[in-house]
């Protein structure tokens, strides 16, 4: 199981936000059968059987074991994630696209960045887990609280500033089998102040 899972397909994606389904995919992070799911989640273990079929069929859920009862065999399953995230390309044409945006400055071209982020990593971890191979990446992920605007302002200036230096420094794209990278750096303001013990 993998710790996040990107669905690319349209039907899977609509499968996976059924909310009964949702629930089932959340539950399954341990294996379980029809009937200990059903008696989780107050359903009727045929309709369980019904929804782990079509996650199965979308390769939300694989089968981990079987164990028997009398004369009956229950079929365990389990999540292919421990989480999940839908893939702009299940929109198809009406995915987000950042070279559509007008204001680069806005939320919404924020939005469409991260976006093409899922897009693109999800496509290349998916590419690397077929070939058994860890994708490499660089995430930097941290809090801060900027005591006016323009403290903020002079941030986003400086951090340009040593941006712009260091691709300047690295960047050559004249190498002959380069490896080209992405890189997008964002700030946003969080949707509440973190607790006491979040901040670093």
């Amino acid at each position: 199981m993998v710790d996040v899972d990107v669905i690319e397909e349209p039907a899977a994606a609509m499968v996976a936000l059924d909310p009964v389904r949702a629930r089932l995919l959340a539950a399954l992070i341990e294996p379980g059968s029809a009937a200990s799911l059903a008696e989780r989640i107050g359903l009727a273990r045929q309709k369980v059987n019904y929804h782990l079929r079509e996650l199965e069929a979308h390769g939300l859920v694989r089968l981990v074991g079987e164990r028997r009862w009398g004369g009956l065999t229950e079929r365990l399953f389990r999540s292919t994630a421990a989480s999940y995230v839908v893939s702009p390309t299940a929109l198809g044409e009406a995915s987000s696209d950042p070279a559509k945006a007008s204001d680069r400055m806005s939320a919404r071209y924020l939005i469409a960045l991260a976006a093409r982020i899922v897009r693109e990593v999800g496509e290349l971890a998916r590419r690397a887990g077929e070939r058994d191979q860890r994708l490499a990446t660089l995430s930097i992920d941290t809090k801060l609280c900027f005591r006016n605007a323009e403290e903020r302002a002079a941030f986003a200036h400086d951090l340009s500033e040593f941006v712009i230096s260091l691709v300047a420094r690295y960047h050559d794209p004249s190498m002959p089998g380069g490896r080209w990278h992405r890189l997008v750096v964002a700030a946003h303001p969080m949707l509440s102040a973190p607790n006491q013990e979040e901040i670093p």
